[in-house]
């Protein structure tokens, strides 16, 4: 199994936050596949000299297509207060994504209501209220452009399911490589050009402000975007 030490962000006797690939699964699902979550218990395991099964609490996910922070406890006390502070919308999210039109204003809001098809495990989004719909809103901001792309900063005020993906096909712009909203080809990974960049939140148990950025996966529009905006 990869040892993931290069792609921790963070780590301390609470938290392990990992750098997630594309196409990697937060935790366990139907296709049985090696999870993210495997990984960092066998590297704690390894790390550590732990006997036995390894404990890792999971306050949050991301979709498997999508790369970028993940957070992990090493505690039930820790799971238990990042879980209320994620549900309380207390930890900042901000994403980046690579996208095929720029929208029409350089920086805006957007508020949907958004209906989730858990048969198609897809999302649609409108600006009408709709039966059993759920507000999702969420800002962005245009930081550059290359020849055929865009790279927006999206944060988050609602954690809705696919709710970047949903929100920005409404409005007719695709995420690089997301053929089920709507963009017409794969990215060679599989996965998708939206990555969870930054997350700012309060430290569970020392109750100390914690800011973490990501890089994104290394891949030649990430590295053209990534330099652009350094500069």
């Amino acid at each position: 199994m990869e040892n993931i030490k290069d792609r921790i962000l963070f780590e301390d006797n609470h938290l392990i936050v990992i750098n997630k690939l594309p196409k990697e699964l937060v935790q366990s699902d139907i296709t049985q596949d090696i999870t993210l979550a495997d990984k960092v218990k066998e590297y704690l395991k390894v790390t550590y000299e732990k006997k036995g099964n390894v404990y890792l609490g999971i306050p949050h996910r991301l979709d498997r297509p999508t790369s970028g922070i993940v957070i992990y406890t090493k505690t039930e006390k820790a799971l238990s207060r990042m879980c209320n502070a994620f549900r309380e919308n207390t930890v900042t999210k901000k994403y980046w994504a690579i996208v095929d039109k720029a929208p029409e204003k350089d920086e805006d809001t957007l508020v949907h209501y958004l209906v989730r098809d858990s048969q198609k495990n897809k999302s649609t989004a409108s600006l009408m209220k709709k039966k059993n719909s759920k507000t999702a809103k969420l800002s962005y901001k245009l930081l550059g452009a290359s020849k055929s792309f865009y790279l927006l900063e999206i944060d988050l005020h609602t954690g809705r399911h696919h709710q970047i993906r949903a929100q920005l096909a409404a409005i007719n712009i695709h995420i690089k490589g997301d053929l089920k909203y709507g963009f017409p080809r794969s990215n060679n990974d599989g996965g998708i050009s939206l990555h969870a960049r930054e997350v700012t939140f309060i430290h569970p148990i020392k109750k100390e402000e914690i800011k973490i950025i990501a890089p994104p996966p290394k891949d030649v529009v990430w590295d053209y975007f990534l330099s652009a905006v350094s500069n």
